[in-house]
């Protein structure tokens, strides 16, 4: 159990038996940087739990990659759209780096919720924080300038900096990379 723990201490009022059950579903495995955990085309099939490492989800449209999210270490991750509605993906999501990481299968998920209800709410915070995450980044994105958008990249995710490309950070922010490249120099 000690290998999940960072997972485990998400949720603090789960009980320890729900938790053994929960963990009886986890699958863990190290990937390279640049492995597609979610493929755009298909039904997401895991929810992944990265204890290790980075991740970002991004889309192709009109030959440009658009990264919409950062997943860094400690954080949840799927193609949310399509591993609840079943429905294939419009994302894609790849390791920034060498991860480790913790799956469970949609199926498995519905399986630990009916043999442990209080696994239920645990599953709830997380799609809560996602919820937060994704409000915060439309008005993020649509209210505030490139250079405030950076700023609080730097305050807030600063590890995503240090981790994605100069152009993966762009397509994120909304701006070019001569943009960010300018924000960058004056910072």
């Amino acid at each position: 159990m000690e290998n999940f723990l960072p997972l485990l201490n998400k949720f603090p009022t789960t009980s320890d038996e729900a938790k053994a059950a929960f963990a009886r579903h986890l699958e863990e495995f190290v990937v390279e940087k640049g492995f597609l955990l979610e493929r755009e085309g298909q039904v997401s099939k895991y929810l992944y739990f990265v204890a290790e490492g980075s991740a970002r989800s991004y889309y192709i449209r009109d030959n440009r990659d658009i990264t919409v999210s950062f997943t860094l270490d400690e954080e949840f991750v799927t193609a949310m759209h399509s591993f609840i509605t079943r429905k294939p993906s419009y994302e894609n999501i790849e390791t920034m780096e060498k991860s480790r990481v913790f799956k469970i299968s949609h199926d498995d998920l519905q399986t630990s919720f009916m043999e442990f209800p209080e696994l239920e709410h645990a599953y709830r915070l997380i799609l809560e924080q996602y919820y937060i995450v994704l409000e915060e980044h439309q008005i993020f994105n649509k209210f505030k300038t490139a250079r405030e958008r950076y700023l609080e990249l730097m305050q807030y995710r600063p590890k995503v900096i240090h981790k994605a490309s100069v152009g993966q950070i762009a397509s994120f922010l909304d701006m070019t990379i001569e943009t960010l490249s300018r924000i960058r120099a004056r910072v």
